[in-house]
């Protein structure tokens, strides 16, 4: 039979007990219902507590199967019968009240979608999801759910993006943009060409993450099983050496019974639970337990500057030449950064191309300074691009051009220098817009807790000094290599405790992974982000860290409480026990209304956020 089957099956013989009881006493006939309760009830309980003495470990359902056994065999067979029961019935509520802290995966799972419309052979044909292959071309209408990650090829629609990113509003998709799997077309049609498939989608990974994230324990959770695990044999040593001390056996069964751990050891895994679960619904992606519990205890949080306080597109705002004009210097500087993936690069190459067309001309002998610049040679002549500290380690003077260089820093623009190892040919200015929810984003943090905001970048003091002022940032630390941001993330630690390190999820892998917390803003499909970093936002929306911290802290907080309610109860139960108005059954009634209580406070955490609006 399933759980609910039995639970369905002992809860009639049990009703059927009670009246007897109290019509015939301890009747033959009543004795036998008694003894078919705590047979059907109690043979899950017996089972699950011998397979674990297997493998030495002593449960709650050991102590259980230990005061029903000891019941019946001093003839209390209602006492039996009531406490099988009852912790049979608390169980099955207990599972159905779970699944309900899992409904956010759930609701994601259905999202899953199960058939393809695949172009093959001139036709439009459906197929599972599962045979759809890299490179088909995919036909979607309205509608419908996307099955793959994808390029669009042809088409104009609008997408629902809410079960990766968490954004409510549809987004437009056109020629040349990525769809992904799971999302939803609400209008228009598209044609997309298959880049990720079947397990390998986006969807699919974020599945696989919060699921495994569900798995993965907090360190109150472990010590709460550890400490089980030594609690559970030390109640039934007690027990013994309180009916050796009394010679009361009902005395030393109830204690048995009321000492069951299962509300304290459940408090917090199931609000771990409940809370990655409200994570994974709105974007958040948090990778375990441990993660959401030291999320809600972090006290400083770092910001990376480009792509992720700004929008991390940045452009071309200003080219001066010095010696030769300034569309050489924008052509000479376009070739050089033509393979780069840097922001920067791309704005210079992207400007050159709007400007020119295609750029012609391969850089030769490239070689890339992290955190300087680069060096290539072009027509047998070489060239540095970079910034001051990369001319000046090749001895380029820029003393002449510094009163430009600080007048465009101080309009917050990022100076990229052209050079020909001599002297300086030209100046880029680049520019890069904030994005326009960091700024409330700074407030929202204060609100809940945060000690300290901070910026880290590479750039100069005057462009980062401009960005703090216009957010603002508590303080910022400019000129900063890589390894650098390492250093500084120590320093804030020492001083004011856990540090979070937010980036994009590419340039900051050492900063992210140095950090208490690495947390990255890379926005659906960034594989980076989901792979580097402890708590990834789905959206590109900056404004949702303040959800996923406002979120870790209820999470924590509801976890105490549990945890607090628990340890009452249980210390309740005991001074009953001990001053002997707990009976056996009351006391198992009472331990299985506080673990469900438990569960029920943890489900509040599925409708965090619902009643006040955070900016997401």
């Amino acid at each position: 039979m399933t759980k609910k089957q039995t639970t369905m099956v002992a809860g009639v013989l049990v009703t059927a007990s009670f009246v007897l009881h109290q019509l015939l006493d301890y009747a033959a006939v009543t004795v036998v219902f008694m003894l078919a309760t705590t047979l059907v009830a109690g043979a899950p309980i017996f089972k699950k507590a011998f397979g674990a003495l297997r493998y030495r470990i002593i449960g709650i359902d050991a102590l259980v199967t230990i005061a029903v056994i000891g019941a019946v065999l001093i003839g209390e067979f209602w006492e039996a019968a009531a406490v099988s029961f009852l912790f049979l019935f608390g169980d099955y509520l207990e599972s159905r009240t779970i699944e309900k802290t899992r409904s956010s995966i759930k609701a994601l799972l259905d999202l899953a979608p199960e058939t393809a419309r695949v172009r093959r052979d001139g036709k439009d044909v459906e197929v599972g999801v599962l045979e759809v292959l890299v490179g088909d071309i995919v036909v979607l209408k309205p509608g419908e759910r996307i099955p793959v990650d994808g390029t669009v090829l042809e088409g104009s629609a609008y997408v629902n993006q809410a079960a990766i990113t968490g954004e409510s509003l549809p987004v437009g998709k056109t020629r040349g943009t990525q769809v992904f799997s799971g999302t939803v077309l609400d209008s228009g049609y598209l044609i997309v060409s298959a880049d990720r498939v079947g397990s390998e989608t986006t969807f699919a990974r974020i599945l696989e993450l919060v699921e495994e994230a569900q798995d993965k324990k907090a360190r109150t959770q472990k010590f709460l099983e550890r400490f089980s695990r030594y609690y559970t044999p030390s109640i039934i040593i007690l027990a013994v050496v309180v009916f050796l001390f009394t010679l009361d056996i009902r005395l030393a069964l109830t204690l048995l019974v009321i000492a069951c751990p299962g509300a304290l050891v459940i408090s917090a895994p199931v609000s771990i639970v409940a809370g990655i679960g409200n994570g994974a619904g709105h974007g958040v992606l948090v990778k375990g337990g441990d993660v959401m519990e030291k999320l809600g205890t972090v006290k400083v949080v770092a910001f990376d500057k480009t792509g992720t306080l700004t929008v991390g597109k940045p452009e071309v705002v200003a080219v001066q030449g010095f010696g030769i004009n300034s569309d050489m210097v924008l052509k000479l500087t376009a070739i050089g950064e033509r393979y780069s993936e840097h922001p920067l690069a791309k704005a210079i190459v992207n400007r050159a191309v709007e400007s020119f067309g295609e750029v012609e001309g391969e850089p030769q002998d490239s070689q890339l300074i992290a955190g300087h610049g680069l060096t290539f040679r072009f027509e047998d002549r070489a060239y540095l691009v970079g910034n001051r500290k990369l001319l000046a380690s090749q001895g380029v003077a820029t003393e002449p051009h510094e009163a430009y260089l600080e007048q465009e820093e101080r309009l917050a623009r990022t100076t990229v220098l052209l050079s020909d190892g001599k002297q300086v040919l030209g100046i880029l200015s680049i520019a890069d817009t904030v994005r326009p929810e960091a700024r409330q984003l700074i407030v929202d943090l204060k609100k809940i807790g945060i000690k300290k905001v901070v910026m880290l970048t590479g750039d100069n003091s005057w462009t980062a000094k401009a960005i703090a002022d216009q957010l603002g940032l508590d303080d910022f630390v400019a000129d900063l290599l890589p390894q650098d941001k390492v250093t500084a993330l120590e320093n804030l630690r020492n001083r004011y405790g856990k540090v979070a390190m937010v980036g994009d999820g590419v340039n900051d892998a050492p900063a992210l992974a140095s950090a208490d917390l690495g947390i990255a803003i890379g926005g659906a499909g960034s594989d980076v982000a989901m792979e580097t970093a402890d708590v990834v936002l789905m959206s590109s929306h900056i404004g949702r860290l303040a959800y996923a911290m406002a979120l870790s802290r209820a999470t924590v907080r509801n976890m105490k409480q549990n945890i607090v309610f628990a340890l009452v109860v249980a210390a309740v139960l005991l001074a009953g026990v001990l001053f002997k108005t707990v009976n056996l059954s009351f006391g198992m009634l009472v331990h299985e209304l506080s673990v469900l209580l438990v569960i029920i406070n943890a489900v509040r955490l599925l409708a965090f956020g619902k009643r006040k609006p955070y900016r997401r």
